[in-house]
């Protein structure tokens, strides 16, 4: 994988040599290392913060992905963290952490559009992986080093060092944590 390279096309920002052809908001900050894969992942970024979406060193948000950023929503993609094929839904704060994985078709949810209820931002935590399909909701916050198993739907904050599945997502397994701590 290349790092992304920004240009200016037609007075806009741009992603040299995208296939799609979008631009690159402006209140997108990308790291000189990260890698975004197209424009295409922001046709649904409304965010009117200064900082909408802030992608950093080394990380990679790849195809596919897309982010529906509301206008107060900000997304943080934490160093060497990868994004793939995603759907991050934000209104309020979508963090990804450092080192964190996540696998295609998920979707991170702070909001559920079309209700009275306020956006409650969502949380991975360093190293923590999320499996294909998984849906993460409003309020969640997923520990340090946890696993989201395949499908999985997690409505509860997630442990550090567990691993989850199901639909309501359950702790399945305990991990060695640091020095090898045990849940």
């Amino acid at each position: 994988m290349t790092i992304t390279r920004i240009v200016t096309r037609n007075g806009t920002r741009a992603i040299a040599n995208d296939w799609y052809p979008g631009t690159l908001p402006e209140s997108v900050s990308i790291d000189p290392s990260a890698y975004v894969g197209s424009s295409q992942s922001f046709v649904r970024y409304r965010s009117e913060r200064p900082v909408g979406a802030l992608i950093a060193q080394g990380a990679s948000l790849c195809d596919a992905t897309s982010l529906d950023v509301g206008p107060d929503g900000l997304v943080r993609i934490g160093e060497y963290a990868l994004v793939t094929a995603a759907r991050i839904v934000c209104d309020a704060e979508v963090e990804i952490g450092p080192y964190a994985l996540v696998s295609w078709d998920v979707v991170l949810m702070d909001t559920y559009r079309g209700r009275a209820e306020a956006p409650r931002p969502v949380r991975l935590g360093r190293n923590s992986w999320v499996g294909f399909g998984a849906c993460i909701l409003p309020g969640v916050t997923v520990g340090e080093g946890a696993i989201v198993a395949a499908r999985s739907v997690v409505a509860a904050d997630v442990p550090a060092y567990v691993v989850v599945a199901g639909n309501p997502a359950r702790i399945v397994r305990s991990l060695g944590g640091h020095a090898g701590e045990r849940f």
